[in-house]
C-alpha cells in the first residue's frame, strides 16, 4: 500500500469534494478515510488515500491536484505518510 495524506483547505464553495474526488478516482486513488469541516465559511478537509494502483508518479498527482485546487479557488497539497508521520511526530 502506498498511502498518501491529501489536505484541502480553502473558501467553501459548492463541488470541491466533488472536484477533487473525481480526480482521484479517474486516476485509480482510493480514499481510505476522510474528515471534513467547514469553519466561518473556510474548507478544511485531510484524506488519507492509497497510490498503489494509480500509474501516475506523486509528483505527477500533486502537480495535478493543485491545478484542480486552483480551478475551483482551494489549495490541495499530498504527501507521502511517511512524511507526513515524520513532520508531525512530537
Amino acid at each position: 500500500m502506498k498511502k498518501v495524506i491529501i489536505t484541502v483547505v480553502g473558501k467553501d464553495t459548492v463541488g470541491i469534494i466533488a472536484k477533487v474526488c473525481s480526480y482521484l478516482a479517474d486516476n485509480k486513488i482510493n480514499i481510505l478515510d476522510i474528515t471534513q469541516t467547514i469553519v466561518q465559511d473556510y474548507f478544511n478537509m485531510m484524506m488519507i488515500a492509497d497510490m498503489e494502483k494509480s500509474e501516475k508518479p506523486l509528483d505527477r498527482v500533486s502537480d495535478e491536484l493543485s491545478a484542480v485546487g486552483e480551478s475551483i479557488g482551494v489549495k490541495i497539497q499530498i504527501q507521502r505518510e511517511e512524511i507526513f508521520t515524520g513532520m508531525h511526530r512530537i
